[in-house]
Order: C-alpha cells, then structure tokens, then sequence
C-alpha cells in the first residue's frame, strides 16, 4: 500500500495529511500559528523556528500513524507565497521571511524598479505590473535597508522552497512560484529573466527551476532525523498554497476558477491562451506549462476575526446568528474590507476601511452581514476582469469560510455565478498529496480526486438589489480614496 505525506503551511496554521492512492484520507495532524506583524505594513514569519519546526512536528505525528504495511512513496509541501527567505551556506534564516502580498513595505521600490524597467516592459515580460505581492522589490528591501543581511546571504527561498531545501538539500524553486516572484520571471517562456534578475538578486544564485509534481531529491539522514521521515523518500517541490488547493479540487483545465475563502480571500483561473491584465495576476500554472490569472485580497476571513474581537469577543455562531436576521443588503450599510491595504484589482497598500451609511439603528448584526457582502462585492470586481479574459465554465469554492451559511450565498448572489462544493475541503495539503502521488508515479497525471456534492446557487430574489449596491459600492473606493490616504499619512 503507498502512502503520500501532504503538508501545507497557510497564513493560520501548518497542517499535514496521509493520504492513499485513492484518494482516502488516512490521518490528519494540524499546528496553529499567526504571522507577526512588527510594524504597518509589515508581514513577517519566523521560517526555521516556526515551519520548520512546524514540519517536524506535523511529520513526526503522522509517522506514528501509517498503516501498518504501509509504504511512504512520496512528499510534497506547500506554503503561503510568494514569500522571501534569505539564507547563508548552511540554510540558516538571516531575518525573518517577508511573506506574500500582505506585506506592504516595498512601496518605494515598486516605484522605483518600475520607473527603471518601464511599466509596459514589466507587464510584457512578467505578465503582471509590481505590487505588494511582488518578490522583486522585496529582495530590493532588503538590499537597500539590511545590506549587512543581503551581502551575507547565498541563497534565496519561498516558503515552500526552503522546507524542500530542509529536506533534501537542493536550490530549487517550481515555475509557479518563480512566475510570481515579478519581474524576475518571463512567463511567456517558463524561464527566468536573466537581465533583471541579475540587477536586482546581484551576487545570490538562482535557484533551478522545476515543476510542482517533479521530484527533485531524497529525504536526507539529518531531515529524517528531524522529522521521522523515512531517509530516501522522494520529495516533490510543491507550490504556493493557494494553487495546490485549486488542484486539489480539480481546478486544472482551462475555463475551471477557484474560489478560496479564508483569511483572505484567493482566486484562481486556469486559462488556455497567455493573457495580461494590469488589475491581475498572469502565471504559471501547476501543471507542466500552464497558465493561470489570479487575485488576491488583502483581508477576508481576517475581517470578520477583527469584527469578532472589537465587537465583545462574542462565539461566531451568536454573531452568525445575529447576521441571518438581518435582510440583504444590511439595511443600506456597505463596508470597504481594506483594512490592510488593497491587492487586486485596486494595487493600493494605503487604502483603508470605510463604513458608509451607518445609523443608530444599525447593530453588531448588520457590520457582520455588511462586511461578508463588502468582500462579496471585491469578489465580484475581481471576476468581472478574469471574464473579460476568458468566461470560466465552473466556479468551485474551497477554504473554512464555507461553514459560514452567509459569506459564500452572499458571493453567489451578488456575482450571479453558481458554486460547486468539493467533498473534501483539507485544502492544500490535499493538493500536495496528490501531488507527491503523481510525481512518483502512484496514480497517472491524470488523476483527480475531487468530488463535487452540492452547488450554492445564486438567490434571483435579490439579483436588482445587489445590482444597485454594487454600483454604490463601486463608488465608494474613488471618492473616499483622497481622504483616507490623507488620515494613513498622518
């Protein structure tokens, strides 16, 4: 009997699954953590006290828990991304690990190595104009204001990267990350830009380029040490977080889009033809020369946990509860969800919150029904652009916020697209199993493991609604933007 090891480490928690080649969830194991945020605009995590660690801890319990007779065929890790860890000879962190899109410091060096490259050459060449999410002026951060950091270190790493380096001691990076690690990537040609990478990573190597599902190297002595898992085992590179969940759900023909709903929310389209937007994300897919738009918020689930805590602290359930009684449309309340910032399609890290319409007779009921249809409306936005591109032919919704009965019927009714709800909803540890189970050759590529069992389909009674809500909404972003850029500057 093979096994596969599935490990993801996401913005709330690294969790880990042991899966057989069927698809069948043998066991589970699953550590919570936070991100530090040591300044605005700062996102950080510690990456050998904290996922390494993390992964040791989460492989260590699942071995214990393999079937008897049972053999470990393979492993594949994914993680929150694109992130930059930098590293000396021996794989040692010399800071924390910047994380993805939710990290805003870099602001002037996105204008800065705009200005250089020219904005119509970035979005030629990496398909993707530089914003928070981008890698490039992270490691350009870094030059610039820890030079000590950036002259001592030898490697560079994602999240994802850096576990497989742990484990197997290889410099690799797979195209999808690489492909969002803007403008160091040209995703036209799966390649790095060698021009543009070498102004900006200056002394440090690239790392190789390798697919998701591709092996590249075996569990040392030292990692099996650490982590009990068999030393030999192949290891396959994985991906970011976010794209092996979409796999996971079967999200891997042109014309299938993913909905994540968690701490923020993440969507994914595959795409047959290379297509480039300003407002969005153009890159490699996780199949072998693929292609994919994608968005990004930068709040959701977070929101809602922020509500919950200067709202009493109250159980989500009693919330829920209260958020059902009140009709859609709240009343005339509307929420901007920026709280930290805005990634697509506004690319604006000094937007902010805004509550419009509030009166005495609002209650703690209407901001939560608000803010689930405040991020409805960034959803729909965000769709409107990938249809512009290519009309998907399925919607499939993944990630915990499904267990809320508003968030995601209130993002089918206001985009009027039904949502397909897969059987098993791990995530993206799911997606590395299957993952680990195609690159060693348990299961042909062609293998997916999803099962849909229900549809959220949208309510036509409130369609002319949320029509002119929208359109309200919409207005919102423009005509507080001034005022609110006024106040973060303060």
């Amino acid at each position: 009997m093979h096994v596969l090891l599935g490990i993801d480490m996401g913005t709330g928690s690294t969790k880990g699954v042991l899966v057989d080649t069927s698809g069948v969830v043998l066991a589970s194991e699953t550590v919570s953590h936070s991100m530090d945020l040591p300044r605005p605009g700062w996102a950080e995590f510690d990456a050998e006290s904290g996922w390494w660690r993390e992964i040791c801890t989460v492989a260590a319990a699942l071995m214990v828990r393999m079937p008897a007779g049972a053999r470990l065929a393979g492993v594949c890790v994914s993680g929150v991304g694109p992130c930059l860890v930098l590293c000396d000879d021996e794989l040692r962190p010399l800071r924390p690990a910047i994380l993805y899109g939710v990290d805003a410091r870099a602001t002037a060096e996105i204008d800065s190595l705009t200005a250089e490259f020219g904005e119509k050459n970035i979005l030629q060449q990496a398909g993707t104009l530089l914003s928070s999410q981008a890698l490039g002026p992270k490691l350009e951060w870094v030059g610039n204001h820890e030079p000590d950091v950036f002259e001592r270190a030898t490697g560079w790493y994602g999240s994802n990267s850096y576990i497989t380096a742990k484990l197997t001691g290889e410099y690799v990076m797979d195209h999808h990350t690489a492909s969002q690690c803007d403008p160091l990537y040209v995703t036209r040609d799966f390649d790095w830009n060698r021009q543009w990478a070498q102004r900006i990573c200056r002394h440090l190597r690239m790392p190789r380029l390798v697919w998701p599902s591709e092996v590249v190297g075996g569990v040392t002595a030292e990692a099996a040490s650490a982590t009990g898992i068999p030393a030999g085992t192949p290891v396959c590179a994985g991906t970011v977080d976010a794209y092996a969940e979409a796999f996971s759900v079967g999200v891997r023909r042109p014309g299938d889009r993913m909905l994540m709903y968690g701490s923020t929310m993440f969507l994914v389209q595959i795409i047959a033809d290379y297509h480039s937007d300003p407002a969005l994300w153009t890159t490699v897919g996780v199949e072998q020369r693929g292609l994919a738009l994608a968005a990004g918020t930068s709040t959701a689930g977070s929101l809602l946990g922020w509500l919950q805590g200067i709202t009493g602290d109250a159980p989500f359930d009693a919330l829920t509860e209260e958020a059902l009684e009140v009709p859609a449309g709240s009343d005339g309340l509307l929420v901007l969800p920026y709280l930290a910032g805005e990634r697509t399609p506004v690319f604006d890290p000094h937007a902010r919150g805004v509550v419009a319409g509030l009166t005495l007779r609002h209650g703690r009921g209407h901001l939560f029904r608000a803010a689930y249809e405040g991020i409805a409306f960034g959803v729909r936005q965000i769709l409107e652009r990938f249809d512009e591109a290519q009309p998907a032919q399925r919607t499939v919704a993944v990630g915990g916020g499904l267990q809320s009965p508003i968030w995601a019927q209130a993002v089918s009714d206001i985009t009027g697209h039904p949502q397909l709800v897969p059987e098993q909803s791990i995530g993206a540890s799911y997606g590395d199993a299957l993952l680990a189970a195609i690159g060693v050759g348990s299961v042909p590529p062609d293998t997916d493991w999803a099962r849909i069992v229900r549809t959220i389909e949208p309510d036509p009674g409130t369609r002319d609604l949320y029509e002119d809500l929208y359109r309200t909404w919409r207005e919102l972003y423009p005509a507080t933007r001034d005022v609110v850029h006024r106040l973060g500057a303060g």
